[in-house]
């Protein structure tokens, strides 16, 4: 079973400096059919102008990971991690018993676009911790990359949750498989291009919640770059 989320009707506010989009239920953008997916929680993708972003403010019970499609993203936490993200690298924060954080875009010139990504942990009260890795695009060309695992095996980063995120850049034409073990359930997301999945066409800013199937049969109908999770 395949439900498909339409990035049109994803929660959306520009507040000028910040484009935003919302597939899950976030802030000010309430929607109780879409409260999340199973442990996946938030989808958020942003457009930050040069020179602005978020001030230091506070999470706590949380892996926040994010996924810069344009642009850099400069990070800085009350555990004094520091450091500029770009496309390539994924960042994990784990918010855990709280942790106060900003995130900005250095860039006086260019705009920052990302996706952040909140998965629910598999407990409260974590240690706070911070990792970022790359993951170059040559590893994620006409594949489905792991960038996230509870393990942290194959250089992803690790989560505090039974889930795995994989990132993909297919071209026109090109085709992965991703098998879904028996009571395991996907989200695919589109960050750019169209693909069809199964027999369902899916554009930019869309997703799709996967449940009772045994794989994801993923085609690139134009360039196209995508997330795709493996929960419980």
């Amino acid at each position: 079973m395949i439900s498909v989320r339409k990035s049109a009707e994803r929660g959306h506010f520009d507040h000028g400096w910040l484009d935003t989009y919302h597939s899950f239920s976030f802030a000010d953008y309430h929607d109780p059919a879409h409260m999340g997916f199973r442990a996946l929680r938030v989808i958020n993708e942003d457009v930050v102008a040069p020179g602005r972003g978020f001030p230091m403010h506070f999470h706590r019970d949380m892996e926040i990971v994010t996924y810069v499609l344009e642009g850099a993203i400069e990070h800085r936490d009350s555990m004094g991690n520091a450091g500029v993200i770009r496309p390539g690298e994924v960042q994990r924060m784990t918010a855990g018993r709280g942790v106060t954080h900003s995130e900005s875009n250095p860039s006086d010139r260019e705009r920052l676009h990302l996706l952040q990504i909140w998965i629910l942990p598999d407990r409260k009260g974590h240690d706070p911790g911070y990792e970022q890795k790359a993951i170059p695009e040559a590893e994620r060309r006409g594949r489905l990359r792991l960038v996230a695992s509870p393990d942290g095996r194959e250089g992803s980063v690790s989560i505090r949750q039974d889930a795995r995120i994989f990132a993909g850049i297919l071209r026109r034409g090109e085709r992965v498989s991703q098998p879904l073990a028996p009571g395991r359930h996907a989200w695919v997301q589109v960050a750019r291009g169209t693909v069809a999945l199964g027999g369902l066409a899916l554009a930019a800013g869309d997703g799709a919640a996967v449940s009772d199937e045994a794989s994801l049969e993923i085609k690139g109908t134009e360039d196209s770059e995508i997330l795709v999770f493996d929960l419980a």
